[in-house]
């Protein structure tokens, strides 16, 4: 990140069936897996940073597929 570089917070309401399955699909997305739609590599660490801060909360709320 640099200094130009903003927050962006948003609340999103999902079925308790897309929660378990999205929380399902962090835990098996791959480095390969967002390589494979970046645009580079720094993007798809972006990507995955990004999907490791929706896959805690949705931990939190109570959906952490083992």
């Amino acid at each position: 990140m640099n200094e130009t570089t903003r927050t962006v917070r948003f609340e999103v309401q999902l079925t308790e069936d897309e929660a378990r399955e999205y929380a399902l699909f962090l835990k098996k997305a791959t480095f390969a897996d967002y390589r494979e739609l970046a645009t580079s590599e720094q993007n798809a660490y972006l990507m995955i940073m990004a999907g490791e801060r929706i896959r805690e909360e949705l931990r939190k709320a109570g959906y952490a597929p083992r």
